[in-house]
């Protein structure tokens, strides 16, 4: 079965660290651009990340930029999220998606692009 999968999320205190994992099964992702999203209650979908298909490129949100890292590892088929320095608005559903472009170094945060693959969610919650 083709499809990515999330782990990684849950409660933490303000000022916390998780890190999400974005797991593809049935394909590689060494070909597909890698973008986490996120959604929180009333409000729209945001882009968080993306690191380009070959790795070399990444890209943030102002809101996550010096706090978030995204980092792939091809021999795991993996795509990673590191986020630290947690708040309370960060607080919501982190979606990971995949979009072929190989050998691309360069990503760009948009949700406009139909993406091949996307995650079911994982639940991040900030509070004390």
């Amino acid at each position: 079965q083709l499809q990515l999968v999330e782990s990684g999320g849950g409660l933490v205190q303000p000022g916390g660290s998780l890190r999400l994992s974005c797991a593809a099964s049935g394909f590689t992702l060494d070909n597909y651009i890698i973008r986490w999203f996120r959604q929180a209650p009333g409000k729209e979908r945001e882009g968080v990340s993306c690191i380009s298909s070959s790795g070399r490129g990444t890209n943030y949100a102002d809101s996550v930029q010096g706090r978030f890292t995204i980092a792939r590892d091809n021999t795991k088929n993996t795509v990673y999220l590191q986020m630290n320095s947690l708040k309370p608005e960060d607080t919501a559903v982190y979606y990971c998606a995949a979009h072929r472009y190989p050998n691309q170094d360069l990503c760009v945060l948009t949700s406009w692009i139909p993406h091949d693959y996307w995650g079911q969610g994982t639940q991040v919650t900030v509070s004390s």
